[in-house]
């Protein structure tokens, strides 16, 4: 009876120590071992086209974890479960080991569902799922340079991923569940913090347009081995953005691709270069708005060349007494020469800033180039003819488009956005009406068949526009036998609606000229995005096909 009394006096102190005593330290153990709290991952807001079609978009997929502490397949399930994460058995082993001591390790995460329903089949202990989310991009490598990607946490690392990751990325959630020892959940608790979505952005682009220009943009880097391409077409009177291609590109949905970050910027946006003869509607805009020339001067350019300082200014041949109108029309370096030399340099480089070089575009688009443009108290005569017609300045293939919005609605120089809008509340007046006119209509005259964009005509609407061959600088100069393929243009010349770019980098061969390559291109793409969005025709003479075929096989 004394030992009985004794024991029982034992198992009374001993459950009064566990029961009273040690109640909180033991219920926080218990908690601890067996209480988690469990990130619920935020769906990332989506990237919509103009009409709400998606153009990037966040599917659920699992990761793969294992408690190594408590894993320990047998040889047949350790093989089965290699195979279905893509891996041999000795890595995965190797993988096991070497964090064996850890409590969570990853095994592999973005599996696809159905994957992940085979592996749970295996019914293994130590092994779990965790929730999460896979980027997609329906587009692939037509829109890559433009949205960019995601991490493998869903964090935006280029394009509008990264500019708009604040609005897209959402808040996870948390919540406190219970597991087993294998790391099954048994019972959900309560809810720590509910997960909050990302909000959905809807872009200006139109996902039609985008696939054409990336169609056709592909095509002319192919056709003529050319190092690259971009183009860009912008909405006249709003500025927005409605495609936005550029070659070589790349799939983002392929994970392994993306090394290096040369291949994922936006060129169109982030890189600077000459934008030579395209610049010549400009330097004549600004000598017309300053009153340094009249639209009635006649130029000689006879004998096609002329000296500036210790320099000679060239054209491609003697055109002789030429008025505004014929010095676009024939692309003259002598008679644009003439005309920026009546400006002084002050007054030159001002209106070339008014013209937004060297200047932010609005975009706000990650790494945006502003280019290059000296003050003016370094210019000489020669470094001011130069500028006149494109060189000595750089600028982005983005701001040379906008530059044109000024001569397509009448002198106003727009912003440009990547959000829909109806009206641009940034743009500047940066030309009379009537000069940006009068420009639009010597620019009508480069497409004619005197001019050097023959090729850019659009059939049924009339087109406006300005070549450009520039020679592709290296240290120390130019290369002699590399060029960039330049055409910028707008639709239709009556009443513009859009405005395009389109540059193509080193194109090899005999043809290399901007109206000859770059032209081309901005026909095809401003042609179907004239119908798709409705535009009326102007042109009641209509053309004939861009590229007429002898009966010998040669292109007329």
């Amino acid at each position: 009876m004394a030992m009985f009394a004794v024991l029982l006096t034992g198992l009374m102190v001993r459950s009064f120590y566990i029961q009273v005593w040690s109640c909180d330290f033991l219920q926080d153990r218990g908690e601890r071992q067996q209480t988690r709290e469990v990130t619920l991952p935020a769906h990332r807001g989506r990237l919509l086209d103009r009409e709400g079609m998606p153009l990037a978009i966040s599917a659920p997929v699992q990761a793969v974890c294992i408690n190594p502490r408590h894993f320990y397949p047998n040889e047949v399930q350790l093989r089965r479960l290699a195979g279905l994460l893509d891996r041999s058995p000795r890595q995965l082993t190797r993988l096991i080991e070497s964090h064996r001591q850890r409590a969570f390790l990853y095994l592999k995460r973005q599996v696809p569902p159905s994957v992940a329903d085979e592996i749970a089949r295996l019914d293994l202990e130590g092994l779990f799922f965790r929730r999460e989310f896979r980027r997609y991009y329906p587009m692939a490598e037509v829109s890559a340079h433009l949205l960019g990607f995601t991490d493998i946490d869903q964090h935006g690392q280029e394009g509008l991923e990264r500019r708009f990751e604040a609005q897209l990325l959402g808040v996870a959630g948390k919540v406190r569940v219970i597991q087993d020892r294998r790391g099954r959940v048994i019972e959900q608790l309560d809810t720590v913090q509910p997960p909050r979505p990302g909000h959905d952005i809807r872009l200006s682009v139109d996902r039609r347009l985008q696939y054409w220009a990336y169609l056709e943009l592909k095509r002319a880097v192919s056709e003529h081995q050319a190092k690259g391409g971009m183009l860009v077409l912008l909405d006249a009177h709003t500025g927005e953005v409605l495609a936005m291609a550029n070659q070589p590109t790349f799939n983002p949905n392929v994970r392994p691709h993306r090394s290096g970050s040369g291949a994922f910027r936006n060129r169109v946006v982030v890189d600077s270069f000459e934008p030579g003869s395209t610049l010549k509607p400009v330097a004549m805009a600004c000598a017309l708005k300053t009153g340094a020339v009249r639209d009635k001067l006649i130029v000689d350019t006879h004998p096609g060349w002329m000296r500036v300082g210790r320099q000679r200014v060239r054209d491609h041949r003697d055109y002789g007494v030429l008025d505004l109108a014929g010095i676009l029309m024939h692309s003259s370096n002598v008679g644009i020469t003439q005309v920026a030399l009546r400006m002084s340099p002050r007054t030159f480089h001002d209106c070339l800033e008014q013209f937004g070089i060297a200047s932010p575009t609005g975009i706000g688009f990650p790494g945006e180039t502003t280019g290059k443009l000296d003050p003016p108290e370094g210019w000489g005569r020669f470094e001011q003819a130069a500028m006149a017609f494109g060189y000595g300045l750089t600028v982005s293939t983005l701001q040379l488009a906008r530059a044109y919005t000024a001569f397509a609605d009448d002198g106003m120089l727009h912003s440009v956005t990547l959000l829909p809008r109806n009206h641009d509340d940034r743009a500047t007046r940066v030309l009379p009406a009537t000069v940006a006119r009068n420009i639009r209509h010597m620019l009508e005259g480069v497409v004619s068949r005197k001019g050097t964009a023959w090729q850019a005509r659009v059939s049924g609407y009339r087109v406006a526009g300005k070549t450009g061959t520039v020679k592709v600088a290296i240290a120390g100069g130019y290369a002699k036998h590399r060029y960039r393929a330049l055409f910028v243009g707008m639709a239709p010349a009556s009443e513009p609606r859009l405005v395009m770019a389109v540059v193509i980098d080193e194109p090899r061969g005999k043809v290399y000229y901007g109206g000859q390559v770059a032209a081309p291109v901005f026909s095809r793409v401003m042609g179907l995005a004239l119908r798709l969005l409705g535009v009326p025709p102007d042109d009641i003479r209509g053309h004939e096909p861009a590229v007429l075929v002898k009966a010998d096989g040669g292109l007329g």
